[in-house]
């Protein structure tokens, strides 16, 4: 072990963060006292929603991802603007592309018929996100701990400097991921939910004009560069515009995406970037088989899921998602 990472592991556990990060006192089955049908009401509604629409699963992977990263998994994301307070999560502007609010308001109001009180909807958030990825296999694709609290501060200023940006390069990526407990091997098999879902074009448009001059940017392929800028013609692009981040596989979860990265069709700078040092580019080319991806996925899911938790007396239980009780 060498000594930077010694210290980074004495800095985690005199801050906390090392305890918060492995789950603190989340557990298996929390609500089989209090609400002992709420895991199955979260995994009915959300399965019948994905069914209806794939890209569902994409939306709620997304909204937990974007939870997660500012002030730990205590569905802050999900609070709208109180009258006379500052903007919250919701309106930075690497969240006014999110979409899922409705599946998670339709399923809390469920959950409250049948338990009043009892079941945060940062629980619901990280149990809808794991039903929604796991529909099209017919089963449980990672656990889930529970018993995380909701939080009462949601600020969109917390946003930059927290969330990893498409535009990232990989120093930058790292050091975001390790500030909140987790490491390369997350880094890149957590990349790996880009295997389902959209972007606006504003999130990789610079990378087809990357100085300025009508260039592409050199670690994007250049053919896909030209089917990119087909679809992403106006400037600025429109914003309704939207380009599947896994070509051809986009409502499959699958690890198509760690191919393509490998040919330089990833979407974002944050993509390519996976491949600019060596540990990383390793990873990218061990998840392209299916079961490694999908085994570190899992491991991954919950270590991000236990960030920063809010546990026992801290947070509240609200009433409705989109605000405070």
């Amino acid at each position: 072990m060498n000594g930077s990472f010694l210290i980074f592991l004495v800095s985690l556990s005199v801050f906390g963060l090392f305890g918060a990060c492995t789950g603190g006192s989340l557990k298996m089955n929390f609500y089989d006292n209090s609400c002992p049908n709420a895991e199955k009401i979260v995994k009915n509604i959300t399965q019948t929603l994905t069914a209806a629409d794939p890209d569902v699963a994409a939306d709620l992977l997304r909204l937990h991802y974007h939870d997660c990263f500012v002030r730990g998994c205590d569905a802050s994301i999900l609070l709208d603007t109180a009258a006379g307070s500052d903007p919250s999560e919701k309106q930075a502007r690497p969240n006014l592309s999110l979409a899922g609010f409705d599946v998670i308001d339709t399923i809390k109001s469920e959950v409250e018929k049948s338990c009043p009180g009892v079941v945060s909807c940062a629980d619901i958030l990280a149990l809808s996100a794991r039903d929604a990825v796991s529909f099209q296999f017919n089963k449980t694709m990672w656990d889930v701990l529970t018993g995380r609290k909701d939080g009462i501060v949601s600020l969109a200023k917390e946003v930059t400097g927290n969330l990893p940006s498409p535009f990232s390069n990989f120093t930058t990526l790292q050091q975001l991921f390790a500030l909140k407990g987790l490491n390369v091997k997350d880094l890149v098999a957590l990349s790996g939910a880009h295997t389902i879902g959209a972007a606006h074009c504003g999130a990789f448009g610079r990378r087809l004009n990357f100085t300025g001059n009508n260039d592409v940017d050199p670690s994007l392929d250049s053919t896909y560069a030209q089917t990119l800028r087909s679809k992403c013609s106006t400037n600025p692009p429109d914003p309704t515009t939207t380009v599947d981040m896994d070509p051809g596989s986009s409502i499959n979860f699958d690890s198509d995406y760690f191919l393509i990265v490998t040919q330089n069709k990833g979407l974002f700078q944050s993509d390519a970037a996976l491949l600019t040092n060596s540990a990383s580019a390793n990873f990218v080319r061990l998840f392209q088989r299916q079961k490694n991806f999908f085994d570190q996925f899992a491991l991954s899911m919950k270590k991000m899921g236990a960030i920063e938790v809010l546990t026992g007396s801290a947070g509240e239980i609200r009433k409705q998602c989109r605000v405070l009780n």
